[in-house]
């Protein structure tokens, strides 16, 4: 006989494939490609040398041509400034005199940053140029028209060392990466590549240590989880630095934020996972991979995404775990505190989710299960001693599930 409900049944799944299913698509796509298409610079912070007109002027400009972009940071001098890129307060900063600029800035903060400093010091450069340009032509101008007939031979001659005064007065433009990339990723590309797969390592982790039928105690599951992502870490770190050379400072440092970036995620992973069951897979990936590596702003900064975006994702594990990595690598540990807090925080969640999640979806022991329940209700055989072997069977299945605790 036809089952009545398969049809609705096959109306629910091709509901599923012809609408949900393209709208997650959807939200996924646009949560990668909506801070990529918006990536400005927004607030970041950068010093500024000096307090002279020049150095005034600039504020001026780059608050008038970009609003909102920068947060500036006033410097008495360069050493100060250097000092305040290397503590990872700004992300920069120019030094502005009459006829010269310094863009002070570190590329192993940010490329893109890094960069964005460069142009922007190569445009103050020009404008400053035509400004002076100006100012040369109107005095000329002005001592042409008060210049007697006798000395018009002196005219000819000013004219003819124009040029070499114009060039006198271009404003040039130097740049010093105070804290540069490895040499063998000049562009950081290992470095901000390298966040996505951490996180899909991490998921992968925490689902097979949930889900192994082997790791029945919870604190097995803890134990396995430590150890794998401690070794994980360190072949990553010697894919990227011995390999690739992308990692070439404090070696020990970097491995352990390597682990606990990795840890953090298969943990949370996990949690989710033993308190929500196979949901919690998805949940945890949706998470972690469509709103934590979307909004980490690895491959660009923070300061470079849509306002409140750049706030979640250092919230998340992939933003905290890329910045956290950054700066233990090329910045000695600061300004690290924060992300480590962070990393710790979703870790000691997701570990305490893994060891006492059973507490919450447990059914209370004094409750027979169903097994127990139909095996003291169903009939024994005269002499075949078949309802002693089904409660004994039954008490080894509640057993095993108790032990799971």
């Amino acid at each position: 006989m036809r089952n009545p409900l398969s049809g609705h049944q096959a109306w629910r799944e091709v509901a599923i494939a012809a609408i949900a299913l393209p709208i997650v698509i959807t939200l996924a796509v646009m949560a990668f490609a909506w801070p990529a298409g918006r990536i400005s610079p927004r607030d970041v912070p950068v010093g500024i040398v000096g307090t002279g007109p020049a150095s005034q002027h600039a504020v001026e400009g780059l608050t008038r041509g970009k609003p909102g972009a920068f947060d500036f940071r006033l410097y008495p001098d360069q050493q100060a400034a250097r000092s305040a890129i290397r503590n990872r307060d700004v992300y920069g900063a120019f030094a502005v005199s009459g006829h010269s600029i310094t863009v002070l800035k570190a590329t192993a903060a940010s490329p893109s940053v890094a960069q964005l400093l460069t142009d922007v010091g190569q445009q103050l450069a020009d404008k400053a140029t035509r400004q002076i340009a100006q100012q040369q032509k109107a005095a000329r101008q002005n001592t042409d028209g008060t210049q007697s007939p006798a000395k018009a031979h002196r005219q000819a001659a000013a004219k003819q060392g124009a040029a070499g005064a114009d060039s006198s007065a271009r404003v040039l433009v130097k740049a010093v990466d105070v804290v540069p990339v490895a040499t063998e990723d000049p562009r950081g590309v290992v470095f901000s590549s390298s966040v996505f797969p951490l996180t899909i390592c991490g998921i992968l982790i925490g689902a097979f240590v949930t889900m192994a039928r082997g790791l029945a105690r919870p604190r097995h599951r803890v134990l396995t989880l430590l150890v794998a992502c401690a070794v994980a870490a360190l072949g990553i770190y010697l894919v990227a630095q011995g390999f690739l050379g992308a990692l070439p400072h404090n070696h020990v440092a970097t491995w352990a934020m390597l682990s606990l970036d990795l840890l953090s995620v298969s943990a949370t992973a996990a949690g989710v996972v033993r308190l929500l069951g196979p949901a919690g897979l998805g949940l945890s990936a949706a998470l972690m991979v469509f709103v934590g590596n979307a909004f980490s702003g690895a491959t660009s900064a923070p300061e470079m995404l849509p306002k409140g975006v750049d706030y979640v994702g250092q919230w998340l594990p992939p933003g905290a775990g890329a910045s956290l990595l950054r700066d233990t690598t090329y910045f000695d540990g600061a300004a690290d505190a924060g992300h480590l807090a962070v990393l710790v925080l979703w870790t000691v969640c997701g570990l305490t989710a893994v060891m006492f999640g059973h507490w919450v979806i447990r059914e209370p022991r004094d409750t027979k299960s169903g097994a127990t329940a139909s095996g003291e209700l169903l009939p024994a055989l005269p002499g075949s001693g078949a309802a002693l072997s089904v409660r004994r069977h039954a008490h080894a299945h509640a057993r095993r599930h108790d032990g799971d605790g």
